[in-house]
């Protein structure tokens, strides 16, 4: 999420065990190594998609490769948003300071949170000053839907090939129902008329890969004698009768495993799958009313909503009594239409000024002047130095 704090308004199984030719063919391949390490397995377990040079070529998305770029959606013009106002121009866009007595309970509530802070401040405090500076939060939120493609197959069990049946719809005419708005949400879908059957790329076609252990041997080195056949005593092994090695118990000396991306089917169905992707970008900017208050702090609290646009694109707030936020909603509007409009689709925007009430409390405990903040419509509690801490907090 996108922030900025700007200063005042006035600032900024097993098998077989392969043939001899099988072991050949699969050693041919590349599908393990001297040392036992399978290197054209997926670790996933699942199916993968073939190279994508080994793909058909699907009319409209040619020159695809391996896909997985967002693809920009096609330009229809953009509508002219209608300029918003805020609502209710003559009110007054202040927050009553709190109480003596609000304040207090806040500050009782935030000693009492802390271990080893005494409630003593708390309870035998005086105020001397309390100052409400209203702290304003402008947050645009930009509703996106980007799109992408690229290649992906699962195992051949006789499903429909219906790459030769029409014409493959392009990206972004393929009607994707949409889920509730502002949401981050992701949808994959086949693309019509992309799929063809081809031989399984990891195993060839066998339906089965050399087991990754003992490299089509179906045997192991013995782990009692290391491979040597007798024990130290020089007496003949008995765990694998002295022959040094073992039958494999990862494929029970089978010497190959069912292949893991044809699930032994030997073919896939491959095909070009649509990515769909909804995202909700925010960004926020905080007015300082330079109050002194961390303005970090802000975005963990609420506030109360004074203004509140929603449309398929807002056009920045004009009016507003702060001109920083004025300032801070047509650079947001700007910045997200430049960022998006190329890329995405943009479904819906919506923005909200909320001011978030803060008030600077000055008080007086053991004839020393001490201060605290009250923020946020949840009275939460900050200050930098508490008079009254235990030995333990000061030693840390």
């Amino acid at each position: 999420m996108d922030k900025q704090y700007l200063l005042s308004d006035q600032d900024e199984a097993p098998g077989c065990a392969p043939s001899v030719q099988q072991s050949q063919v699969l050693q041919g391949a590349g599908m393990f190594s001297t040392g036992g390490v399978a290197s054209n397995q997926s670790e996933a377990g699942g199916a993968t998609a073939p190279p994508a040079d080994l793909m058909d070529t699907v009319p409209g998305y040619e020159g695809m490769g391996a896909g997985g770029k967002d693809l920009p959606p096609p330009y229809h013009g953009l509508p002219e948003p209608q300029v918003p106002t805020p609502n209710q121009p003559n009110r007054d866009w202040q927050i009553p300071s709190i109480t003596e007595e609000v304040a207090q309970e806040a500050f009782m509530e935030y000693a009492s949170s802390k271990c080893c802070y005494s409630k003593k401040p708390a309870k035998e405090m005086y105020f001397t000053d309390l100052q409400s500076h209203n702290t304003y939060r402008y947050r645009l939120e930009t509703f996106t839907e980007s799109r992408s493609t690229e290649w992906t197959s699962e195992p051949y069990r006789g499903q429909v090939v219906d790459g030769y049946m029409g014409v493959a719809p392009g990206p972004w005419d393929i009607a994707v129902s949409s889920p509730a708005m502002f949401q981050n949400n992701k949808k994959e879908v086949p693309i019509p008329h992309t799929s063809s059957v081809k031989g399984c790329h990891a195993c060839l076609g066998l339906g089965r890969s050399a087991c990754p252990k003992c490299v089509t041997s179906g045997m192991m080195q013995c782990w009692v004698c290391r491979g040597a056949g007798r024990r130290v005593s020089d007496d003949r092994c008995s765990h694998c009768n002295g022959i040094g090695r073992v039958r494999c118990t990862s494929c029970s000396g089978a010497g190959s495993e069912t292949c893991k991306t044809c699930q032994g089917k030997g073919k896939l169905l491959c095909f070009i799958k649509l990515i769909v992707k909804w995202k909700n970008n925010v960004h926020e900017s905080v007015v300082d009313k330079q109050s002194g208050l961390p303005t970090e702090h802000i975005s963990k609290v609420t506030g109360e909503i004074v203004f509140s646009d929603m449309q398929y694109l807002v056009y920045p707030v004009v009016g507003f009594p702060d001109n920083a936020i004025n300032q801070a909603s047509a650079r947001a509007v700007r910045e997200h239409q430049v960022q998006f409009s190329s890329t995405c689709r943009i479904l819906q925007q919506k923005q909200t000024i909320e001011l978030i009430p803060v008030t600077r409390v000055h008080y007086s405990w053991k004839g020393k002047t001490h201060i605290y903040f009250v923020y946020g419509a949840e009275h939460r509690v900050f200050t930098e130095g508490y008079p009254a801490k235990c030995c333990c907090c000061l030693l840390l």
